[in-house]
């Protein structure tokens, strides 16, 4: 049986200086694939749950996550990718997190 996204999953913080970088991906992808987005401002809780957490069990933000038709959740995209010029690259984060979601639905 196929396993189809269901919606992508945005946590973040309108004053992280990532915001707008992840916002423009989410957006993005939700267009591309044809899902919902839903955005969660500073819902640790959730990612305490979903996302990912650094060595001391702390979750941080921005973090993109995947809703899965059956109700799993992945996170896609936890850390913006930084290009050659070592300011963050939006492409590369746009891409890695479609290619983490082609490997999640089949």
């Amino acid at each position: 049986m196929a396993v189809k996204a269901k919606k992508l999953i945005l946590v973040t913080s309108e004053s992280h200086p990532n915001h707008k970088g992840f916002l423009n991906i989410a957006e993005a992808l939700s267009k591309e694939l044809g899902v919902e987005k839903e955005i969660k401002i500073e819902d640790y809780a959730f990612l305490s749950d979903y996302g990912e957490k650094d060595e001391f069990g702390m979750s941080w933000i921005p973090q993109l996550l995947l809703q899965l038709e059956d109700g799993r959740i992945y996170p896609i995209l936890t850390q913006m990718p930084f290009g050659k010029d070592l300011k963050p690259d939006p492409d590369a984060g746009k891409q890695e997190a479609l290619n983490k979601i082609k490997n999640l639905v089949s």
